[in-house]
């Protein structure tokens, strides 16, 4: 598929929360030097970070005719998830809790580590399509539990530095891993992202749980050898360990602009069963 022009229009927005959590030490796209790839990409990066205003309305956006379907929603998301504060899904954790509470200790765990996109943001707590996963399987598989360890704003970094935890909290028999949106969004070089989400995969693994990993897309006005880099990482890690591959989440609602919040950027709640279904077509299987 061909991609043209894609762009944001909108009011300006500072946002001081680009360079949080950026990896053990590599620079932002602010600090590449001029001239360079990198710095040609940290300027659409800029770029894109002006087009957005959630805080202060809704998001105007152009598109050019050749834009798919899946570019558009991953742009629309990765607009939104660095501002956000690295702060836990409380709604996810409140929707994670009766499960928790129900289950018996020989219960096995499905553990979501993910963004803001897993932590429900801007929905009730039953509302996010990790909760209606929990819904589905304590109704479909018994003996299955949900820990929602998603948190807003995150990145592969963090994931990565809280796998070792949350492995020996919840002994997970399944793990999720929905994280590297916001590791673009800010520039982050593709190899330390790779590095974070193998990290990741080889700790579940070790810990005996099986992996399902979700993957997002880049918008192209990064470029292409960055977006196509972005997505190879998730197929080439997912072929290496041998786990489960859902290469874009947002797929179902991509091109659906009423699927999403007054921000033009999260879901709304009533696109979530459509997230819920479509990831369940790769974790339905794993539970076992």
């Amino acid at each position: 598929m061909n991609f043209k022009s894609w762009d944001f229009k909108s009011r300006d927005l500072r946002d001081s929360t680009l360079q949080r959590r950026d990896g053990a030490g590599h620079a932002s796209a602010s600090a590449i030097h001029a001239g360079s790839p990198a710095h040609a990409r940290g300027r659409a990066i800029a770029a894109t970070k002006q087009g957005y205003a959630a805080s202060r309305g809704p998001v105007q956006w152009a598109i050019g005719p050749g834009l798919g379907a899946a570019l558009l929603a991953s742009a629309l998301l990765l607009s939104a998830l660095a501002p956000l504060q690295a702060q836990p899904a409380a709604a996810s954790k409140a929707a994670a809790r009766p499960a928790a509470a129900a289950a018996t200790k020989a219960a096995r765990t499905v553990l979501f580590m993910g963004d803001s996109l897993s932590a429900g943001y801007g929905l009730a707590a039953s509302e996010g399509w990790v909760s209606l996963t929990a819904e589905r399987i304590a109704k479909t598989k018994p003996g299955w539990r949900v820990v929602n360890a998603s948190i807003s704003g995150e990145t592969t970094a963090g994931g990565a530095s809280r796998i070792a935890g949350e492995l020996q909290r919840n002994r997970p028999a399944v793990v999720v891993i929905e994280l590297g949106a916001n590791d673009g969004l800010r520039g982050l070089q593709l190899a330390q992202s790779r590095a974070n989400l193998e990290r990741m995969i080889q700790a579940a693994q070790a810990a005996k749980a099986q992996v399902l990993l979700v993957g997002m897309r880049m918008p192209p006005n990064l470029g292409k050898e960055y977006t196509q880099g972005f997505e190879r990482n998730y197929r080439e890690l997912s072929q290496k360990y041998a786990t489960q591959l859902l290469p874009f989440l947002l797929e179902p609602v991509a091109m659906d602009r009423a699927a999403f919040q007054a921000d033009n950027l999260h879901p709304i709640a009533s696109a979530q069963p459509k997230l819920r279904d479509h990831v369940w077509t790769k974790l339905g299987p794993m539970l076992k």
